[in-house]
């Protein structure tokens, strides 16, 4: 059922072109390659980071509609890589939903705080569960205003 709620979403047009942009910044390696099959298999168009800086500067060369983010990153962690991104005017609309192995109460509140639009922990959500929060983002962010 959920598959087909997301697929009445405003986003459904854009999908079949592959216009709607997600940037995935993500270490892991196995999640990352989860992630991004599971969304280039919905229609998305992809880019992937495996650590903060990286991300960064891909979010700032080529902005994308939406930002996966990992908090326990290399060097820069995820919420300095988050206040980055939301002190950039270029990069700071673009909506960003942390996924994350942290969860408690005050790493979800910080992470809220920097701007974050949801906070997923990555042991509670299925690949599945996780595109139909970005779609419900997504849906959110651009087209109900």
């Amino acid at each position: 059922m959920a598959q087909d709620e997301g697929s009445s979403l405003p986003i459904a047009s854009m999908l079949k072109h592959g216009e709607i942009k997600i940037l995935v910044i993500e270490d892991d390696k196995f999640l990352r390659e989860l992630l991004v099959g599971k969304l280039k298999k919905e229609g998305y168009a992809t880019t992937e980071a495996v650590d903060g800086e990286e991300g960064l500067g891909a979010a700032k060369k080529d902005p994308p509609h939406l930002i996966m983010l990992d908090l326990v990153l290399p060097g820069a962690d995820g919420f300095e890589i988050l206040q980055d991104l939301k002190n950039n005017p270029n990069v700071s609309k673009v909506p960003v939903i942390v996924l994350s192995n942290l969860g408690s109460r005050e790493d979800i509140d910080r992470a809220l705080s920097l701007g974050a639009k949801e906070f997923l922990v990555k042991a509670h959500h299925t690949p599945q569960e996780i595109v139909d929060t970005i779609k419900k983002v997504l849906d959110a962010s651009y087209f109900q205003k």
